[in-house]
C-alpha cells in the first residue's frame, strides 16, 4: 500500500513541477525541458488549461496610470530638476535656514530616554493606543482644567497622525451619526475630501476664502452654514487655515459658535498646527476651547507631525467630546471597532516620543522653547518675503503675506503663474499658488521674489 500511494502521487508531483516549468522559463529552456520530461508527464501537461494568472500579460495590464498626487507631486517634480536654484515651496513640512529637516533637540533627548531605558519592550499596544500619550494629548488641546477633562466626557484615541484621527472619525461618524453630511471649507487641504468620502461620507462645501481681499468670506460662511440641514457635520480648522492661512477672529469664532449650536451643527475640528501658527500652545487652542467651554460635544483630530517634527512617526489623536462619562465609554468601545480591522493598533514609538514630553515639565518647557522659534522664523519669512515685493514696487497689495498664519500663505498666483515660476525659475509650489513659508530661507527669498514680480508683471 505504502508503494502504491507514492506511485499514484507522482504524476501529480510531476504535473506541477512541469507547470512550474512551462510558467516561469523562457520559451527556449521550456522546449528544452520539456524534452526532458516522462511521456507520462507530457500527456498530463497537455491535458492542463491555461489560467489567466499563468498568461504573460499581467491581470492588471488594463490599470491606468494614477495621476501624482497634487501636493506630493510637487516634490516628485522638484526632485527630477537639476538646476542648482531650484527651491521647493510644496513640501508641508519645516525646514531650517539652511534648508534642511529639523529635528526638535527636545525630541532627541527623548528618544535616547526610551532607548536607554532596559525595560522598555516592543509589545502590541492597546487598540486605542498609548493611555499616557491619550491623556496628555487631550489636556494639550482642551487645557488641564477643561471641564470636560474634568467630568470624564472625553474619549481619546491614538491613530495615524492627522489624515488617520480624520478618517477614523469619519468612519465613525458614518456607523453611529444620524447625519452623514459633513461641509468643509472651500477651499481645504486636498486630502480632507478624499479622507471623508471614502469613510463613508457625503461633502459638501461652505464658502471660506474670498480672493478679492484674500482674506475670509466671512459672510459668504455664515450664509451656507446658516443653510445647511440640522445636524450637518462641519470641518473647522483649529488655526492656520490650510491652504489659506486665514483664520477668522475671536469675535468671528464667537459667532460661528453661536450660529453652530443654534442649528445642532456637529463640529469636527482639525488641529495640524497647535502652537506653530503663533508659537503659543494656548493661544492656537482657543478656538477649539471656545466650542468645548459651552458643554456642547466636538470632535477633534490632532497631529504632532508639524509642532514636534515627527511627520514619519505619524502620530495623532482623535478626541470626542460627549455630553455625559457614560457616553464617552460607549463612545471609545464604537471607536475600538473601527479601528481593530483597519490596522489593529498603533504604533508605539512616536506616541512615547510625546508622551515623555508632555508629562515632563522641563521638557515640555523646553519644546515650547523650540516650537516658539520655529513659529518665530516662519513670521519672520513673511515680513522678509513681503519687503522684497514692496522694495521691488510690485505690482499688487501683497499685505495678505503677513496678515495670514501658519506654514502655509495663499499667494493669490494662478496657474499659469505658477506654471511660468516652476519654468523659467525653477520654483515648485501648488497650483493654486501656495507656497510653505518653512521652506522659504534669508538666501531663496530675493530669488522668489524676482520670480513673482516677473510672473505677476508678465502674465495676468
Amino acid at each position: 500500500m505504502p508503494s502504491a500511494n507514492v506511485r499514484g502521487a507522482q504524476p501529480s508531483a510531476d504535473r506541477r513541477l512541469s507547470t512550474l516549468v512551462r510558467h516561469l522559463l523562457p520559451s527556449s529552456a521550456r522546449t528544452a525541458a520539456a524534452s526532458t520530461t516522462t511521456s507520462s508527464s507530457a500527456a498530463a501537461d497537455s491535458s492542463l488549461e491555461a489560467f489567466p494568472t499563468m498568461a504573460s500579460s499581467s491581470v492588471f495590464a488594463g490599470l491606468a496610470q494614477a495621476p501624482e498626487d497634487p501636493i506630493l507631486g510637487v516634490t516628485v517634480a522638484y526632485n527630477k530638476d537639476p538646476s542648482p536654484v531650484k527651491v521647493n515651496l510644496g513640501v508641508g513640512a519645516y525646514r531650517t535656514e539652511e534648508g534642511k529637516p529639523l529635528v526638535l533637540n527636545v525630541v532627541r533627548r527623548a528618544e535616547q530616554m526610551l532607548i536607554n531605558n532596559p525595560s522598555r519592550v516592543k509589545e502590541y499596544l492597546p487598540i486605542t493606543g498609548l493611555a499616557d500619550f491619550n491623556k496628555l494629548s487631550a489636556k494639550l488641546i482642551f487645557g488641564a482644567d477643561s471641564p470636560a477633562i474634568q467630568e470624564n466626557r472625553v474619549a481619546t484615541v491614538q491613530c495615524l497622525s492627522g489624515t488617520g484621527s480624520l478618517r477614523v472619525g469619519g468612519e465613525f461618524l458614518a456607523r453611529h451619526y444620524h447625519e452623514r453630511t459633513i461641509y468643509i471649507p472651500q477651499p481645504t487641504w486636498g486630502n480632507h475630501p478624499k479622507v471623508f468620502t471614502l469613510a463613508g461620507l457625503t461633502v459638501r462645501s461652505y464658502r471660506y476664502y474670498d480672493p478679492a481681499t484674500r482674506g475670509l468670506d466671512f459672510q459668504g460662511l455664515l450664509e451656507d452654514l446658516g443653510s445647511a440641514p440640522s445636524g450637518a457635520i462641519v470641518l473647522l480648522h483649529a488655526c492656520a487655515h490650510n491652504p489659506t492661512g486665514v483664520d477668522p477672529t475671536l469675535d468671528q469664532w464667537e459667532q460661528i459658535r453661536q450660529l453652530m449650536r443654534s442649528k445642532a451643527l456637529l463640529p469636527f475640528f482639525d488641529s495640524a498646527y497647535q502652537g506653530f501658527a503663533s508659537g503659543s500652545l494656548d493661544q492656537d487652542a482657543r478656538s477649539v476651547r471656545m466650542f468645548v467651554a459651552d458643554g456642547g460635544e466636538l470632535l477633534m483630530a490632532q497631529s504632532y507631525a508639524k509642532n514636534m517634527g515627527l511627520y514619519g512617526e505619524r502620530v495623532g489623536a482623535l478626541s470626542i467630546v460627549c455630553g455625559s462619562a457614560d457616553v464617552a465609554v460607549r463612545v471609545e468601545s464604537q471607536l475600538k471597532l473601527v479601528i481593530r480591522p483597519m490596522y489593529s493598533n498603533p504604533p508605539i514609538h512616536g506616541a512615547s516620543i510625546v508622551a515623555t514630553i508632555l508629562k515632563d515639565s522641563a521638557m515640555f518647557n523646553e519644546w515650547t522653547v523650540e516650537l516658539k522659534g520655529m513659529a518665530d522664523r516662519i513670521i519672520s519669512m513673511r515680513q522678509q518675503l513681503f519687503d522684497a515685493l514692496k522694495t521691488r514696487e510690485t505690482p499688487g497689495d501683497w499685505s495678505h503675506i503677513i496678515k495670514q498664519i501658519g506654514m502655509f500663505t495663499f499667494t493669490g498666483l494662478n496657474s499659469d503663474q505658477v506654471a511660468f515660476m516652476r519654468q523659467e525659475y525653477h520654483i515648485y509650489m501648488t497650483s493654486d499658488g501656495r507656497i510653505s513659508m518653512a521652506g522659504l530661507s534669508a538666501r531663496t527669498i530675493p530669488h522668489l521674489a524676482d520670480a513673482i514680480h516677473a510672473a505677476v508683471t508678465k502674465l495676468k
